[in-house]
């Protein structure tokens, strides 16, 4: 009897063998599989006749999740891999948090991120200021919207404007400035700015810069959609902003006027930093300028760096930061609980989570475009099919020699 326990647990052993290999080969294809291994051990029977009686055999199933699979190119931009250590962290339908090498994401009908098993990717909304350093919670689902989403329209309320004005030129009488808007008006310079009103409509100002004595400038900032036919002066409304612009008469830089408040039409008081303008004796020249805001615009594409920053590209040319995508990774990752749909879930044996950003504290990095392939071996798996079915069929015949034997013990005669 003894005989014929030990050879059970042997076929139950390799049974158990030829489950993980059909596992594994039936996932060879799944995108961040990683395959499992059966383990054996022995197995004495301590209330035998002896204390270290032999009962057969036992098996532990073990997933190899620190093993790395190829990583492929696609042509998905939101198709994600992982290279080095770390997954990505997901939920199901019901919010529970899950970890996954599957990065076979793309957006549903709400715009978030879901790969093929159904699991939805999560990250910080970079929008909303939130980032794995400022937070400890992750911030939502990653969401992108290819129908409606877009770049709302943001009015002026900043800018900045950097000249030299030339300490050579020869002063402009009082009645002939630009403030004065009437057709003789006359300026040393004239540069122009693009800003934008409360609906990101685009509002284009004409800055004159105008010598009236030493060392003082006046600068006067119209709206160019006021101005004349064939361009200038006179506008047909007044000078939006003036103001008197001194130098020092040694080093050239701005003593007085650094900062212009400009009503822009249809928008915001937009403050206008001129602290860097000089007055030196060269050629009038614009060495910065910029403003801040945009027109509205639509989303064209999306581009995600290696440590998990997802941008946003707008048909205006401009791109924001949208998302961080982090990774997350335990002590054990072997002993990670095995959740359907290629997904894993802490236990007391792996340890706790710990989330971070790609390419930081021994985490690996993210690459658009691509997946991770599953880490089976084919043949590998089946070579070893042959093993377990020979050792399957010799544990067979060592239970059908003990049946044997006990029919022949059953069938003795006195």
């Amino acid at each position: 009897m003894s005989m014929m326990g030990t050879a059970v647990s042997g076929m139950l052993a390799d049974t158990n063998w030829l489950s993980t290999i059909s596992q594994n080969v039936s996932n060879s294809n799944t995108t961040g599989y990683k395959n499992v291994e059966t383990e054996f051990a022995t197995v004495v029977d301590q209330v035998g006749s002896s204390a270290d009686a032999l009962g057969g055999v036992s098996t532990t199933v073990r997933s190899l999740n620190s093993l790395q699979g190829n990583v492929v190119g696609t042509t998905t931009t939101t198709d994600l891999a992982v290279q080095g250590d770390g997954y990505f962290v997901v939920s199901d339908s019901s919010g529970a948090l899950y970890l996954t090498r599957n990065g076979s994401f793309v957006p549903d009908a709400n715009g978030d991120l879901v790969n093929s098993a159904g699991y939805y990717l999560m990250g910080y909304d970079l929008k909303n200021g939130a980032s794995a350093a400022t937070s400890n919670s992750l911030s939502g689902m990653v969401k992108i919207n290819t129908v409606s989403a877009g770049e709302e329209a943001t009015p002026t309320t900043t800018g900045t404007l950097s000249m030299n004005l030339p300490s050579t030129a020869t002063a402009v009488a009082a009645a002939d400035l630009p403030s004065t808007n009437s057709a003789t008006s006359q300026y040393t310079d004239e540069t122009s700015l693009t800003v934008y009103d409360d609906l990101g409509g685009a509002e284009t100002l004409n800055i004159y810069t105008t010598k009236t004595a030493a060392n003082t400038w006046e600068i006067d900032v119209y709206d160019a959609a006021d101005a004349a036919a064939g361009g200038g002066f006179p506008y047909s409304a007044g000078p939006l902003a003036t103001q008197t612009l001194t130098f020092s008469a040694t080093s050239g830089a701005l003593t007085g006027g650094s900062t212009l408040s400009i009503p822009v039409p249809g928008g915001q008081t937009m403050s206008l930093d001129l602290s860097d303008t000089t007055q030196l004796a060269s050629a009038f020249a614009v060495n910065a300028s910029s403003a801040n805001g945009n027109a509205p615009s639509s989303l064209t594409g999306v581009t995600i760096s290696p440590d998990g920053t997802l941008d946003f590209s707008y048909s205006n040319g401009e791109t924001s930061a949208g998302y961080q995508i982090p990774l997350a990774t335990v002590a054990s990752e072997d002993n990670l609980t095995t959740i359907s749909g290629d997904a894993y879930q802490a236990n007391q044996n792996s340890g706790t989570i710990r989330v971070g950003t790609a390419g930081s504290d021994g985490l690996g990095t993210i690459q658009s475009s691509s997946l991770e392939d599953s880490t089976v071996d084919l043949a590998t798996e089946l070579t070893q099919m042959i093993e377990a079915q020979s050792a399957y069929q010799a544990n067979s015949k060592v239970f059908q020699t003990g049946a044997d034997l006990l029919d022949i013990l059953n069938n003795l005669k006195s």
